[in-house]
């Protein structure tokens, strides 16, 4: 299996972690490192976290990391990593 992250995806995990480095540079560096590892593991266990509440599809699923979530859809051999938001913006 294969993982593709949308640009959208990067584009508001940039903007995360550019706001968490202003008070901490490590902080982000780890939330980044913390997340790669997350979605990394995913090709193992693509169905291992929760079905998305924001979509009705079983092929749709929600990881939540650190009061953020990432949705993600798992495809025949591709894992496209959607978005990135917290509770609080939806």
């Amino acid at each position: 299996m294969k993982i593709e992250k949308n640009p959208s995806f990067n584009d508001k995990l940039f903007s995360i972690l550019k706001y968490i480095a202003i008070n901490n540079p490590a902080n982000a560096k780890n939330f980044k490192k913390e997340l790669d590892k997350k979605i990394t593991a995913l090709v193992n266990m693509p169905f291992k976290y929760r079905q998305s509440i924001y979509h009705d599809d079983i092929n749709v699923r929600d990881l939540v990391f650190k009061g953020y979530t990432i949705p993600y859809i798992i495809d025949d051999d591709v894992i496209v990593i959607i978005d990135i938001f917290k509770w609080e913006d939806r």
